[in-house]
């Protein structure tokens, strides 16, 4: 009768541990899913590509984001199609390797730089 009780109340708290493990990952996606940040292209966007290919010496201060491409058409499930300004190869890539590229405005005001020399006394 005693083996019986310990089982039930093992049962019970596995379900307890169950619903508080359900719980949390409920609230883990609510908090990840509030802080994606949704890409939308359009046809013109200017756009940079990730490039990720293995080379046998990565270059640390390299920059992993290739060329200037232009949007030519969005399909569904983020699947962009980009066409290279110069040589004009066009080709299809998933939407989470592409960034919109930022253009500085044209308004913007440039930054003068003073250098100072050593100071004699």
């Amino acid at each position: 009768m005693e083996r019986k009780l310990q089982l039930e109340e093992l049962e019970c708290l596995r379900l307890e541990a169950y619903e508080k493990a359900q719980f949390y990952k409920e609230k883990a996606k609510t908090f990840h899913d509030q802080n994606i940040r949704r890409k939308s292209f359009k046809i013109g966007d200017e756009v940079l590509v990730y490039t990720s290919r293995l080379r046998l010496m990565p270059r640390k201060l390299r920059s992993r984001w290739d060329g200037l491409f232009k949007v030519v058409d969005v399909k569904p499930y983020r699947r962009v199609e980009v066409i290279h300004p110069s040589n004009g190869i066009k080709f299809k890539i998933n939407g989470h390797r592409v960034k919109i590229y930022h253009t500085q405005p044209k308004n913007a005001k440039e930054l003068e730089i003073f250098l100072l020399g050593e100071v004699s006394t």
